[in-house]
């Protein structure tokens, strides 16, 4: 797909000027690389054009496809394995005439796998007749190495030089020079060696006795020429299938697990579960949960931030790599050009050829508002959970920083604003950051700079974590401060940003210091964040779920019948699980369970429709209808990481469940269960050695609670 431009008023966005080839395109990921196929295992250019191997934002693999005797087999099935290692896809062969098989003769298995930066293949082919059967199998292939934001639609102005594929012992190996300095190569290795091997294509003359099968394997390298060479030779299928197995199996041990008596609540936590392992990636900070498949398979801070808290109560691990990895991206300097300040923490990173080469700004950039204060909560929720003092203490020079960037960029309200200073960066630096998504009553554009609603809240949220943080390293007069700057926010936040026309705080503060009155989801992060009045929170909650706002499916991003409301638009009407989470969230922390039972209700209802039980990033707002499912949108990610996170705040706002590390308390505060769940059980929750194992039983609108094991010194608490 060529889309004309994808740089527009100021937004970087995703172009799409053509549907997707294949409605459920198969995804796999492992650290750096990702693959998109079609439900055939193939990679083919098609539709929006996205399919194929990338490896650091660039597409090491543009085409890969099978066919017997030049057609492509009879499909009978697909799908990726429930842990996200293995897509398996399975055929039967049509009638060969010039081999005189019949149609159905042959089964042809099909498997895929990622293993650092390598694509693993095994085609497997079992004849199921009385006589020998011959066919002709071929794989035919392409690399373009394009970079990810071309496949989105950036047209560049000139482009590396692609060199000659060389055809070498049973190898075929693409190479680009990138404009970057850096050259790339794409090494497809096969076995047995193809009967015919050329530039782009391999093809085996297979001969299947009956009842006997042929094993062909091939493998997809990404390689950097500036990366070290391994250490030793490439693990075959076999071993990386292994290794895959293996790491998983390790990483899904370490946090706690949960059980429902609802087997489509199981299916949507096992998917979750899996795709949020599928997207971390093990950097040398630790784990880090990146974005989304395929656009954002990268570190965005406010992503990885917020995906942490949702995952924090049942696994600290991915909030502790997080911090760690922000904390050393932190800006020291000054440089318009990437919108970084000292201080101020990270927006994403990227290690394609057209950020190293300034095509786009996204390198290191650093244009969010928001990342900076939600790292700094961030950090103090995770003492709270894990008491990891040590940890503290080695980024408390970074939360010094982003506090001391807070103050520089409040203004005498103490409100947090923001401007873009890059001159081709995001105009918009909320998470709601599309060019059009901050606006007043009558649709016109807000000006900057501007104070964001949800902004406050988490400044809020961040100088009281701080000073809890402040006062244990016995730093006592700046806990005292931050305090006391909190609650003055606090005060000027209830004064300046709440409407009483809308039942609700408005979206933002312009640069004119006019309020923009538009009814948006912004005010339900509010609650989250603790800065809410309470007798607001009373009236939010019944505002939030009033049709206009409250499909059946989810609250809208923006309300029905506001100015720029449009069900299909990214940020001004469609409906978003993470933020439908974090509302859910807010609802219960102020005593609102039954709201945000309602919240949990209609996002497990469209996880029924979504395939593999996956929510993705967005889904459209149109209103429910009777027999039908919510409407997709049609470049969302999927999977989407703080999308899949989503369940766990769910149900930790609805049981009102935390874990102390300090009190070594697990407590739960009037605990909900929703209709659709009659029991639940929490396994392995808990503070290092110290768990417990639980079990919930609902009666009517009350749970009862059981400590069914206890490992170490832990308390369980039950306040009503």
């Amino acid at each position: 797909m060529k889309a004309e431009r994808i740089h527009v008023g100021g937004q970087w966005y995703v172009a799409a000027n053509a549907a997707r080839a294949d409605e459920t395109p198969h995804v796999l990921k492992h650290d750096e690389s990702f693959l998109l196929s079609d439900r055939y295992g193939d990679v083919d250019g098609t539709g929006l054009g996205e399919q194929g191997l990338y490896h650091e934002d660039m597409r090491y693999l543009s085409e890969m496809r099978l066919t017997v005797e030049g057609v492509r087999p009879m499909f009978l099935g697909s799908g990726v394995k429930d842990d996200n290692s293995l897509l398996i896809a399975e055929f039967m062969n049509p009638d060969l005439e010039r081999h005189a098989v019949a149609q159905g003769t042959l089964h042809i298995f099909r498997a895929k796998l990622l293993w650092q930066g390598c694509c693993h293949e095994h085609i497997r082919v079992v004849n199921h007749g009385e006589e020998p059967a011959r066919m002709g199998l071929s794989l035919a292939f392409d690399a373009d190495f394009a970079d990810l934001f071309e496949v989105r639609g950036t047209e560049r102005q000139r482009r590396g030089r692609h060199l000659p594929p060389q055809v070498v012992g049973g190898e075929v190996v693409y190479g680009y020079e990138g404009l970057d300095g850096v050259s790339r190569r794409t090494r497809l290795r096969f076995n047995p060696q193809p009967d015919v091997l050329s530039e782009r294509e391999a093809a085996f003359d297979l001969l299947v006795p009956p009842g006997a099968a042929c094993h062909l394997y091939c493998s997809i390298d990404c390689e950097r020429g500036d990366a070290p060479l391994p250490g030793q030779p490439r693990p075959h299928y076999e071993q990386a299938y292994r290794a895959n197995e293996n790491a998983r199996r390790e990483q899904r041990a370490e946090c706690c697990a949960l059980q429902a008596s609802n087997p489509q609540v199981n299916l949507w936590l096992r998917r979750s579960d899996s795709d949020v392992a599928m997207l971390s990636t093990e950097l040398p900070t630790g784990r880090y949960p990146y974005a989304g498949v395929p656009w954002y398979s990268t570190t965005f801070g406010r992503d990885g931030i917020l995906t942490a808290r949702e995952l924090l109560w049942i696994d600290p691990l991915p909030a502790r790599g997080v911090l760690a990895f922000l904390a050393q991206c932190q800006a020291t300097e000054v440089d318009p050009a990437r919108d970084a300040e000292p201080g101020k923490i990270l927006h994403e990173a990227r290690k394609d050829e057209m950020a190293a080469t300034h095509e786009v700004p996204f390198g290191r950039y650093y244009g969010s508002v928001d990342s900076t204060p939600l790292f700094v909560g961030l950090a103090g929720a995770y003492w709270q959970r894990t008491g990891e003092l040590d940890f503290i203490r080695s980024i408390w020079p970074n939360v010094q920083a982003a506090l001391a960037w807070i103050d520089a960029n409040a203004d005498a309200d103490g409100f947090v604003r923001y401007a873009r200073r890059s001159s081709d960066g995001l105009v918009q630096q909320g998470w709601k950051d599309s060019h059009d998504s901050v606006f007043h009553a009558d649709g016109h554009m807000a000006e900057p700079p501007i104070a964001l609603c949800e902004v406050q809240g988490y400044v809020y949220e961040a100088r009281l974590l701080a000073a809890e943080l402040a006062r244990t390293l016995g730093e006592v007069a700046l806990a005292n401060r931050l305090g006391e700057q909190a609650q003055a926010l606090q005060r000027a936040f209830q004064e300046r940003f709440w409407s009483d026309r809308l039942g609700l705080y408005a979206i933002a503060i312009d640069g004119r210091g006019q309020r923009c009155d538009v009814a948006t989801s912004n005010a339900g992060h509010a609650l989250w964040s603790g800065i809410a009045a309470p007798e607001h929170a009373a009236r939010m909650a019944e505002r939030l779920l009033q049709p206009d706002f409250y499909s059946g499916w989810g609250i809208r991003t923006v309300a029905q019948g506001q100015a720029r409301y449009n069900p299909m638009s990214y940020h001004n009407g469609s409906i978003w699980p993470h933020d439908n989470a974090l509302i859910a969230a807010g609802l219960a922390r102020y005593g609102h369970t039954l709201a945000a039972l309602r919240i949990f209700s209609g996002l497990f209802d469209a996880s029924v429709h979504f395939t593999q039980h996956r929510l993705p990033e967005l889904f459209c707002g149109f209103p429910r209808r009777n027999s039908e499912g919510p409407t997709l949108y049609p470049v969302a990610c999927s999977p989407q990481a703080w999308a899949a996170a989503g369940v766990y705040q769910l149900l930790q706002a609805c049981l009102g469940l935390e874990v102390n590390a300090q009190q070594r308390e697990i407590s739960l505060q009037a605990p909900r269960l929703p209709e659709f769940i009659e029991s639940m059980e929490i396994r392995r929750l808990g503070i290092g050695p110290h768990s417990a194992d639980l079990r919930l039983q609902r009666y009517g609108q009350h749970v009862g609670i059981d400590v069914a094991h206890k490992l170490g010194d832990i308390a369980v608490r039950v306040r009503m």
